[in-house]
């Protein structure tokens, strides 16, 4: 995959040997990026680590963004999903500050949806930040609000995935244009809470 900047990456499913990278990943993120990530300042635990490194492939996935620039292959985003109490699959995402803003959050979002539907997985839903605007017009860009309701200061949203490109792809340029208009399919159920600071 080559980003806008012509930064190469490579994304893969994660394997169980990507624990440590994990580890190190979740070490290179700013505080902002961590907290809106898990909703805490608090980093990723060994034990964490291991159980997100080890999944099952089908009701809990994970994709990765690598590149290979240094001595060591390097973690810079890693997208994941994994059941939830509400029939979804759940959501994560996160890329490395110094990636943002180079169409690779879109990218992993594309890739986890589309191995979802390659799983049978149509209902998705994520939990963001009302500050977190890069996630929101992520989302958003991807995706076509069909219900909206406020409970207990929670604000969920019915969306539909619109899936810009093929995930069969092995190497994409991501340009300017590409961003801010992807092909609108509508294939998968999505659920967005959009939750404030407290």
């Amino acid at each position: 995959m080559i980003l806008r900047d012509g930064a190469c990456v490579r994304v893969r499913a994660i394997r169980p040997d990507d624990e440590p990278r994990l580890m190190a990943l979740c070490r290179r993120l700013s505080p902002r990026t961590l907290y809106q990530r898990f909703f805490s300042f608090r980093r990723l635990l060994p034990e964490e680590a291991h159980a997100f490194a080890n999944v099952d492939y089908g009701l809990r996935m994970a994709v990765v963004a690598e590149v290979d620039d240094g001595p060591e292959p390097e973690l810079v985003g890693v997208a994941r999903y994994g059941p939830s109490d509400e029939g979804t699959a759940d959501i994560g995402l996160v890329v490395a500050d110094a990636w943002q803003g180079l169409g690779l959050g879109s990218v992993l979002l594309e890739e986890i949806l589309h191995a979802g539907e390659q799983r049978g997985i149509h209902k998705f839903s994520a939990d963001v930040l009302t500050d977190n605007r890069r996630a929101l017009g992520l989302i958003t860009r991807h995706t076509a609000i069909t219900r909206r309701s406020v409970a207990g200061g929670v604000t969920p949203r019915r969306r539909h995935v619109q899936h810009a490109c093929s995930a069969s792809q092995s190497c994409r340029r991501i340009s300017d244009t590409q961003e801010g208009g992807p092909v609108k399919t509508g294939r998968w159920s999505f659920t967005m809470r959009a939750i404030a600071r407290s």
